[in-house]
């Protein structure tokens, strides 16, 4: 593979030089450049196939020159290696599509297990693979699919029962090596990640394996790690005599892994540690309590080890503080009165906050049990919820995804009033439709013999409850608001017209005169002839 290295310091580009074994790698220096116009041309007479850079550079920044590269080189991996902490250069340089973001001081075991890594695709997309090399690989696959069904089927779904889950049997079933000694689950949560951008997601799963893997691996008898959306369930096997540096070696791995925060700046990673069980069914239990010191991280902080403990569930939905909240909660969607709304979900709040011992459980559910109640008081006031179960999941999801019980409550109170407000509006459409309606009608046929009753009965009310609706709306009586129409009407062919009073008179829709010039000169305080002599 043939590489080119560039950076404006020479001896930056000697030391990668000297760091790296390329022969055994099977890769060729092709050439090493000091700034981003010799870099792009040596890109374009070489066409490499790595090309490691600082991201700044005189002559083309690093960003510059991989853009114009990319456009020469398209299957090009890129490797930045840089001390520029700047999370804006480091997240539009992952979207560039760059295979690594390396900080300086360079580390030679990072910048080797990138480019081994590297290799390793490179040769497995080119298919220049030995048979057995391919056969190797299918094998591989396979046995990743096994081990992964052990979290999906016995972990999560718990399929197994309990005299099943033995080492012989996960060892068969599974392809795994786990010894007898101890058994522990371990969760990393990553929070503050803009998911809308794959490719930061995948850059720091890539990040999280890495580190797991260098520094667990060896201590480990057996091991696995797996990704579900922006967690990862790591399950250990070690010896007793481990217990204490696993312990050490969780907080090096979670101090590696904020190191990222220079390239995404608004990254937040809690490890759970599940407490450490004696037999391998234990890891159910170690699972739960990794979770529970997941949740607490909304109590005891981010960028931290929690270690779990074996702790109930939250029974405060059975309790006076959920009584209350639910009365206020509950009053205030009938009054549709929303200061009630916040004021009831700032109780809950601060409520939670006072009271002693809660943990993250409890705000995380007692968030999801307010929503609940939210939607179903809702419905019950036939108040309707777009999608309330889609709704309700995504909640779900973005809710087990914040890093602190405030934020929790920012994001529950805010959903919470914006889909009121929406709901509300809604409602007040469909309840207005058949005032508007009315006054449609009234505008379109008031030259002709209009009355309470023809209109209540074209919208479907009985004419009593349809006066009321309509002056509860409009402000006015049906009466008056038709006059209206009618007046103005006058007054506009008073104005621009030469037709006589009588004229006028019948098209908008009197019979009377005596009677239209006695309504106008009350709306008016002008006669018809006075009116037109002053506007006309």
């Amino acid at each position: 593979m043939k590489v080119i290295i560039a950076d404006d310091e020479d001896k930056i580009c000697q030391l990668i030089y000297k760091l790296v074994d390329w022969e055994q790698l099977d890769m060729q220096v092709q050439a090493i450049v000091h700034n981003g116009i010799e870099a792009l041309e040596a890109i374009q007479k070489y066409h490499p196939d790595i090309v490691i850079t600082d991201i700044r550079m005189p002559g083309y920044d690093g960003l510059e020159m991989i853009r114009r590269a990319k456009e020469t080189c398209t299957d090009m991996d890129i490797i930045i290696i840089s001390g520029y902490r700047h999370f804006e250069y480091a997240q539009n340089a992952i979207r560039y599509g760059v295979k690594d973001y390396l900080l300086k001081p360079i580390k030679k075991a990072e910048l080797t297990d990138t480019l081994t890594r590297i290799r390793a695709e490179y040769m497995e997309k080119k298919e220049r693979l030995s048979a057995e090399e391919q056969n190797r690989i299918t094998v591989k696959n396979s046995v990743d699919k096994l081990r992964s069904a052990f979290f999906t089927e016995v972990l999560f779904r718990k399929e197994k029962r309990k005299e099943e889950i033995t080492i012989e049997v996960i060892n068969e079933e599974y392809h795994y090596k786990f010894k007898r000694g101890c058994y522990q689950v371990v969760l990393i949560k990553i929070d503050g990640i803009d998911s809308s951008f794959q490719s930061n997601i995948t850059y720091i799963q890539d990040k999280v394996l890495q580190s797991v893997n260098k520094r667990l691996a060896g201590e480990c008898y057996e091991m696995e790690c797996v990704f579900d959306g922006n967690m990862c369930y790591a399950v250990l096997n070690f010896s007793n005599e481990s217990k204490r540096s696993i312990r050490k070696t969780l907080k090096s791995i979670l101090d590696e892994l904020l190191l990222q925060k220079d390239v995404l700046e608004n990254l937040r990673i809690t490890l759970g540690a599940g407490i450490v069980e004696e037999d391998i069914s234990g890891f159910i239990i170690s699972l739960k309590t990794a979770s529970w010191a997941i949740e607490q991280r909304l109590i005891l902080g981010i960028n931290k080890v929690i270690e779990g403990e074996n702790t109930s569930l939250n029974e405060v939905a059975d309790s006076k503080l959920f009584y209350d909240f639910n009365k206020q909660m509950t009053d205030s969607l009938e009054k549709l009165s929303e200061a009630s709304l916040i004021n009831a979900l700032r109780y809950l709040q601060t409520a939670l906050r006072n009271k002693e011992n809660t943990t993250g459980h409890e705000i995380i559910q007692m968030s999801k049990e307010a929503m609940n109640l939210y939607l179903f008081t809702m419905r019950q006031n036939k108040f309707a919820v777009k999608e309330a179960e889609s709704f309700f999941e995504k909640f779900s999801t973005n809710i087990e995804n914040i890093g602190t019980a405030d934020e929790v409550f920012s994001y529950l109170t805010r959903a919470i009033v914006m889909s009121f407000r929406k709901a509300v509006a809604e409602k007040q459409q469909e309840d207005n439709k058949p005032i508007r309606d009315a006054k449609q009608y009234m505008k379109e046929h008031f030259k002709e013999p209009v009355s309470l009753e023809i209109v209540s009965d074209l919208v479907g009310f009985n004419a009593t409850y349809f006066s009321s609706l309509f002056k509860k709306e409009t402000g006015k009586t049906f009466s008056e608001y038709l006059t209206e129409i009618r007046m103005e009407k006058a007054k506009e062919l008073l104005k621009d017209t030469n037709l006589s009073v009588a004229a006028i008179c019948t098209e908008v829709g009197y019979s009377d005169n005596k009677h239209f010039t006695k309504g106008f000169a009350k709306y008016t305080n002008l006669k018809p002839n006075e009116y037109r002599k002053i506007y006309s």
